[in-house]
C-alpha cells in the first residue's frame, strides 16, 4: 500500500535576483514498510525534498511553487502550520545531517526525547520520562544517561539520540538525511546495523539520504538517483545496480574504487553540477556526458525500461526503440 506520493514538486529559492530551481518537478512514491535510497552529489535538491515533505522549507526564501506531497492521499501542502506540528514527530519523523547540531545544547538529551512524546502522546511526565528511558536503552545508551547533556556524549551517540528522537513516537515514515556521514566507518557500521533493526521492529518506511552506494546497497530496497533538481533514474534495488542506464548512474558507479584493480587515478564525472539558477534547457546533465548529442538541447522523456525502472535519457529512448 501507497503510505507518501509525491507528485511533481518544484521548490525554489528566491535570493537577490536569482531563482534557485531546487527542486524540478519529482515524483516519488514511498510504500508502507519500504526503504527508497535517495541518492546524487552534494547540491542536488535531496534534503529539500526531505524539508518539503516535514513542511520545514523556510519561507523566505525558498517556497514550494508548485506539486503535491500525499500521505494517505491528504495533501500535506494543504496542512497549516499547526496541523503539521501534529503530523511531524507522530506520522512523520526526520533524522537530521549533523548530529552535532541538531541536538539543543541546554537541555538534557532526556528531556528532549521525552518533549516529542508529551506533544503527541497523552501520557503522564512520568510516563513520559520512563519511555524516554526505553528509547535510549533501545538505541544501545544506558538510561540512567538520560539527565545528560549533549556536550557528555560522542558524535555517534549524539546520533543514537536523535534516533531515539525520530522513533520515539513510532512514526510511520522515517527520513534519515545522511545520517552517517559526521561519523567514522566502524560507528557508521553500527548505526546503519541498528536502524535496519529498529525498522523492521517497527515497521516503518524510509527515505534515505546519501551520496554512499554502497549505504544505499546495505539498507534500501528501491533507488532514485537525483540530479540538478531531478529524478534521472529510479527503479529497485536490482534494477539500479546490475543494470544501470542513465550516464549520471553509471558513472558513480564507475566512480567507487575497485580494490581488485591497480590504478593510480579514480574514475571520474568531469565537469560540475549546473548551477541551479541557470539551468540548461535541455539536460542537466548534457555538458557532462560523454554520449550527448543535439537532441540532449531538448527535454529528455521519462523511459520506463520496465515495471520498475525508470530513466529520464534519450539515450534509453534511443536503445529502447532498436530493442
Amino acid at each position: 500500500m501507497e503510505l507518501l506520493e509525491i507528485k511533481n514538486l518544484v521548490v525554489q529559492y528566491s535570493v537577490g535576483r536569482d531563482v534557485v530551481q531546487a527542486v524540478n518537478g519529482i515524483s516519488l512514491t514511498v510504500k508502507e514498510g519500504a526503504t527508497i535510497g535517495l541518492v546524487g552529489e552534494t547540491g542536488a535538491g535531496k534534503t529539500t525534498t526531505a524539508l518539503s515533505v516535514m513542511g520545514l522549507v523556510p519561507n523566505p526564501p525558498g517556497k514550494v511553487k508548485s506539486g503535491e506531497i500525499l500521505l494517505d492521499g491528504e495533501d500535506l501542502l494543504k496542512k497549516s502550520n499547526k496541523e503539521m506540528r501534529k503530523i511531524r514527530g507522530k506520522d512523520i519523523a526526520m533524522i537530521f545531517q549533523d548530529p552535532m547540531t541538531s541536538l539543543n545544547p541546554v537541555m538534557t538529551v532526556g528531556e528532549q526525547i521525552m518533549e516529542v512524546i508529551q506533544l503527541h502522546e497523552k501520557i503522564s511526565r512520568q510516563d513520559a520520562q520512563k519511555k524516554a528511558c526505553e528509547m535510549l536503552e533501545l538505541v544501545g545508551i544506558p538510561g540512567q544517561r538520560y539527565g545528560e547533556y549533549p556536550h557528555q556524549f560522542s558524535g555517534g551517540m549524539k546520533q543514537r539520540v536523535i534516533i531515539a528522537i525520530a522513533l520515539a513516537c513510532n512514526p510511520r515514515l522515517l527520513i534519515a538525511d545522511e545520517p552517517t556521514t559526521a561519523l567514522d566507518v566502524t560507528i557508521q557500521a553500527q548505526v546503519l546495523d541498528m536502524m535496519r533493526r529498529l525498522k523492521e521492529t517497527y515497521k516503518t518506511a524510509m527515505i534515505l539520504i546519501t551520496h554512499d552506494l554502497g549505504v544505499v546497497a546495505e539498507v534500501c530496497d528501491q533507488v532514485a538517483i537525483m540530479y540538478a533538481g531531478e529524478i534521472v533514474e529510479k527503479g529497485t534495488l536490482e534494477d539500479i545496480y546490475e543494470s544501470p542506464r542513465h550516464p549520471y548512474t553509471i558513472g558513480l558507479f564507475q566512480s567507487i574504487p575497485d580494490l581488485d584493480v591497480e590504478s593510480e587515478r579514480l574514475n571520474i564525472i568531469p565537469g560540475m553540477m549546473p548551477d541551479p539558477a541557470a539551468l540548461p534547457e535541455g539536460c542537466n546533465f548534457c555538458e557532462r556526458c560523454q554520449h550527448a548529442t543535439e537532441q540532449c538541447k531538448k527535454q529528455p522523456p521519462v523511459v520506463r525500461l520496465s515495471d520498475t525502472h525508470e530513466v529520464q535519457c534519450f539515450l534509453a529512448q534511443d536503445e529502447k526503440g532498436g530493442e
